[in-house]
């Protein structure tokens, strides 16, 4: 379930890769807006009943399938997740991915292919700024240049026992994504350290990557959360039921 300890062991992973200077954006929507966007297999996981969207910008380090080295110029390059949060049909919970933006063509191409994630080519730069206290985040998906995001965030100090709420450890520990391919529901393990969380404080925000897939732009403050990052091993895709109709 999710939570701060790992569900998933995925002892034999099909890839390695770090996500490293990672930042968590959540806000709360109304579930109504949020469940036309999720496949009918899938029910929203709320929160207060709330449906939570993360926006997820990061850097992806040392990517290589199992058995392969990582590639200098191909396996690090930025990375910015929306997802919302799900349980899936045996009520397990997990991720649903509204949109991936990421500069790398071979993962746009291979993770739609084999996970069924909606993977965008982006130009993406990921920076320290202001003496390296705080991270910018830039990206403009290639070929819709009006969808994209400029953010500055600057990680606070780290959240300590006390301080981290059960909030904080259901949005940020989620052990499966799900994904749909050739009309199959797919469920994707992932398994990594427990996130080591901070907060962060948002000194700049431009995006439009929630209203390009079909939410209101937010209308609050962010939750967020910063993170120096984790080393990840992703499971092969395990098919589910058919997915017989939703969107998403």
């Amino acid at each position: 379930m999710a939570g701060r300890n790992p569900e998933e062991s995925v002892p034999v992973p099909v890839a390695h890769q770090g996500w490293r200077r990672v930042t968590f954006l959540h806000w709360a929507y109304e579930p109504d807006l949020v469940r036309p966007l999720v496949p009918t297999e899938l029910d929203l996981d709320l929160a207060d009943g709330s449906a939570w969207v993360s926006l997820t910008p990061f850097d992806v380090v040392g990517f290589r399938p199992v058995g392969l080295p990582a590639l200098p110029g191909l396996s690090s390059f930025p990375e910015t997740n929306l997802r919302t949060y799900v349980r899936g049909p045996d009520g397990r919970d997990g991720l649903w991915f509204l949109s991936l933006e990421v500069e790398s063509a071979p993962t746009v191409a291979g993770a739609r292919i084999a996970y069924g994630v909606p993977y965008h080519l982006a130009k993406m730069q990921v920076e320290e700024v202001d003496e390296g206290t705080a991270v910018r985040y830039r990206s403009t998906r290639v070929g819709a240049e009006e969808v994209g995001h400029d953010l500055v965030v600057r990680p606070l100090g780290p959240l300590i026992d006390g301080e981290r709420t059960p909030l904080d450890d259901w949005l940020t520990g989620r052990w499966r994504a799900y994904g749909r391919r050739a009309g199959m529901l797919l469920e994707v393990p992932v398994a990594h350290q427990p996130w080591p969380l901070a907060g962060g404080k948002v000194e700049a925000i431009h995006e439009t990557i929630t209203s390009a897939a079909g939410l209101a732009p937010p209308s609050e403050p962010p939750l967020v959360h910063t993170s120096p990052g984790v080393d990840v091993r992703l499971g092969p895709p395990r098919p589910l039921t058919p997915a017989g109709g939703g969107s998403g």
